[in-house]
């Protein structure tokens, strides 16, 4: 495919498995995108559920210069004493122009490369975000809501929300695909009015 998009899934050990799935399945069955697995050092990882990954390449910039996107996986180890430092890759990205998203704890390495300054965005509340990362630049721009937050090309969601960051994660990407992007709103909310 021509204009096929690469987005970066960036996994650290304990990631949350249900936070990337909606997203990356979503990215490559309807949009065709091109998804790779990314972790510090290119060592396998292992989830929650106990399920191991082998990833793809390393987290380095100069190894993901092909990316147009990069998803930061939620875990607890972000909120940790000694947390991956992902700032390099995710300025890299972000200044060719791509979108960089973080869910629930992975918000967190998007907070410490500074990309929350300019940006509205939110997380797992406001007192946790700031619990784990006092003063960063741009705790203004918090956004108190369950839902993910897009701002021009940054996005971040809260952990229990990982439907509404794979819609606006991809309609970040892919702004011309309105109507692909409604179908899969609509998909997504049907689940949630009829158990309701």
């Amino acid at each position: 495919m021509p204009d096929q998009k690469t987005i970066g899934f960036l996994f650290i050990e304990g990631f949350a498995d249900w936070e990337y799935g909606l997203l990356g399945a979503s990215a490559v069955e309807w949009f065709g995108a091109r998804a790779v697995s990314l972790t510090p050092d290119n060592k396998p990882v292992t989830g929650i559920s106990g399920f191991r990954l082998a990833p793809d390449r390393s987290a380095k910039a100069d190894e993901n210069i092909d990316l147009d996107a990069v998803a930061v996986i939620g875990s607890d180890q972000w909120a940790g004493k000694e947390p991956p430092d992902a700032a390099e890759l995710l300025t890299s990205v972000a200044s060719r122009g791509g979108v960089v998203g973080g869910i629930c704890a992975g918000t967190l390495a998007l907070a410490r490369a500074g990309l929350f300054e300019n940006a509205k965005h939110t997380s797992n509340g406001r007192d946790w975000i700031n619990r784990h990362e006092a003063g960063y630049a741009g705790d203004n721009n918090y956004q108190d809501v369950p839902h993910a937050v897009a701002d021009g090309k940054i996005v971040s969601a809260p952990g229990s929300a990982p439907g509404t960051f794979a819609l606006a994660f991809l309609q970040a990407l892919y702004p011309g695909k309105g109507g692909d992007l409604a179908q899969m709103r609509t998909l997504f909310m049907k689940e949630y009015a009829e158990a309701s």
